[in-house]
């Protein structure tokens, strides 16, 4: 045991990529029977499997932790309750609007049950591990960031609009009038519940947490940002293969993955700019992936390739105006450091930044 702790510490970040595929790769079966068969009793391991990113982390960061704990466990449990009532309501609206599943009282006690895991990520903000606290204090923090999370909010809406005009431009498809399920403010409603679905399950608690919020940083110790989102799209696309698959997508066809990682590596780079850009915030970087899969949902784009083009654009602007091919200083806010680091730093004072 002593030895696979050693190994973890020092490899975190393989350490990290071999445990989220272990969880969600090992649940993947969840998937499909959850969604292809109906199988409900499946959900909390579907939640848990789409956790497998943030799960990881606090493993990792809790095995890895070299501080003595702090605080009590009440701050960690009075988070846990209020998450889980809260993830446990968006869920509730999430099915009575959207699926459409009548309210009962059996649906409650499935809805506190599945969102377990959910909450004890959000939870473990608060948790008495100093590593594990420092790693997922971004998660809950809107201070200092709301125009980043106003940006995050608006940026793939914007751009996805874009790409209705660019395949009329390109000859993919004429610009057709879209349908919205309602209007005004029951359109509003709906808009922010399936946003705060997203955010919950899985955005931000699940994806971002374990992706941007912790394998990025680690890559970015070594390399440059441009590397370290390319490194990171190489392995967050096939994570989603038995989410995808259960969704009735061609993944066993290699046209299919080409696609995937054409559309996904501008959306990641945009993702890992506007997650430095935000001194690291996790919850900025869940605002942007859930307001993407949000407006998907409510305008789809006309066709895959505009998207991928107009998301590439950004991308290349975003790419030049920041010059991601240069790493980011040491002590740049989404850069780990290591414990050892930081108390060499602390006790060498011509290490202090200016």
């Amino acid at each position: 045991m002593n030895k696979l702790t050693d190994w973890i510490k020092r490899h975190q970040i393989a350490a990290f990529f071999i445990i989220t595929f272990a969880i969600t790769w090992g649940l993947g079966f969840s998937y499909g029977g959850f969604l292809k068969h109906g199988q409900f009793l499946l959900a909390p391991l579907v939640v848990i499997a789409t956790c497998g990113p943030a799960l990881a982390g606090i493993m990792i960061s809790a095995v890895s932790n070299t501080q003595p704990r702090q605080g009590t466990r009440k701050a960690f449990w009075i988070a846990f309750f209020v998450a889980w009532s809260v993830s446990a309501l968006v869920f509730l609206a999430h099915n009575t609007f959207f699926n459409i599943t009548p309210f009962s009282l059996a649906v409650v006690v499935f809805a506190l049950v599945a969102v377990v895991p959910v909450a004890f990520v959000i939870g473990s903000a608060y948790s008495r591990i100093p590593a594990v606290k420092d790693y997922l204090s971004s998660l809950i923090r809107l201070r200092g960031v709301w125009g980043w999370s106003f940006l995050g909010l608006v940026l793939m809406p914007v751009l996805i609009l874009i790409s209705v005009p660019v395949s009329n431009i390109i000859g993919r498809e004429p610009i057709s009038v879209h349908q919205f399920p309602d209007t005004g403010l029951v359109l509003i409603g709906l808009v922010a519940v399936k946003f705060l679905y997203q955010l919950f399950f899985f955005n931000a608690t699940g994806e971002e947490t374990g992706w941007r919020g912790f394998a990025l940083p680690r890559l970015q110790a070594h390399t440059n940002p441009l590397i370290a989102a390319l490194i990171l799209t190489l392995f967050w696309v096939p994570w989603h293969f038995f989410l995808w698959q259960a969704g009735g997508n061609p993944v066993l066809t290699f046209q299919y993955w080409i696609e995937m990682y054409i559309v996904t590596i501008p959306l990641s780079l945009l993702i890992v700019w506007i997650y430095n850009r935000s001194k690291g915030s996790i919850l900025v970087a869940g605002i942007t992936h859930a307001a993407s899969n949000t407006a998907v949902a409510f305008i789809p784009p006309p066709d895959l390739q505009s998207l991928s083009l107009t998301l590439s654009v950004a991308a290349l602007v975003v790419i030049l105006v920041d010059r991601m091919w240069k790493k980011l200083p040491p002590d740049h806010p989404a850069v780990y450091r290591s414990p050892q680091d930081s108390t060499q730093q602390l006790a060498t004072p011509d290490a202090a930044p200016p």
